[in-house]
């Protein structure tokens, strides 16, 4: 038997009663919300700083349904991404393969922050052996798409207070999820892929309270235009 209102088991405000002043825990419930749509890409950086504000301000029911009225609904499920009938080749990770793309060296980025901001790492960069980030009502995202990196297992240390982080890795890496949350939580959805010959392993840690560390995978421009052009050359 549970006192919990049914409300807050489906992920929805109670509705009718727009003027009804909102609690912490609803507030938060909106904030969690915004936190995966971030991490799954339907908010960027800028849209989601101004809604978890808004949110954190919000007062009554009637000021937090519009938050989330164009997001869908805790938990449900993407399209599943069309799957390429195209073959990729050995050494698809980049020139020379993964072994061109760990570097050695020290890493060009070592620190992300967001203090009621935002920040991005992605593009070409080097990937220390340890980078760490750090989210407080704020949001981050540290995309390995198209990084080099400085050894053949790198840490991702994430701290999200109230905020949220994403990470975003390339096909073919092992992903290994050991962070902790407390009233919030670490994505795990990425553990288990096969690793590619070579490719890195990237470890996610690090400690979530109120927020949230996302872990996708995705293949970057670069490698979706070689792909389009793979299956123009078929037609």
């Amino acid at each position: 038997m549970t006192d919990e209102h049914p409300a807050e088991r489906s992920g929805e405000l109670p509705g009718g009663l727009p003027e009804l002043r909102a609690s912490d825990a609803d507030r938060e419930q909106v904030a969690e919300v915004l936190r995966d749509a971030l991490a799954e890409g339907r908010l960027d950086m800028a849209e989601f700083e101004e809604r978890l504000e808004d949110t954190y301000k919000a007062r009554t029911y009637g000021e937090l349904e519009p938050i989330t009225r164009d997001l869908p609904a805790a938990g449900a499920l993407a399209p599943a991404p069309a799957v390429s009938m195209v073959k990729r080749p050995a050494g698809a990770a980049g020139a020379g393969g993964w072994a061109g793309r760990i570097v050695g060296g020290e890493g060009s980025s070592r620190w992300g922050v967001a203090v009621m901001s935002g920040f991005e790492r992605r593009g070409h960069w080097t990937v220390p052996k340890r980078f760490n980030c750090f989210a407080f009502w704020g949001g981050g995202v540290v995309d390995l798409r198209e990084a080099n990196f400085a050894d053949g297992e790198v840490v991702v240390n994430c701290f999200a207070v109230m905020g949220g982080l994403n990470v975003v890795v390339p096909p073919g890496v092992e992903v290994v999820v050991r962070g902790v949350g407390i009233m919030g939580g670490f994505d795990h959805g990425q553990e288990g892929v096969p690793r590619e010959p070579g490719a890195p392993r990237v470890v996610v840690t690090g400690f979530a309270f109120w927020g949230g560390v996302g872990v996708e995978r995705k293949i970057s421009k670069g490698e979706r235009l070689r792909l389009r052009k793979e299956l123009e050359g078929l037609d």
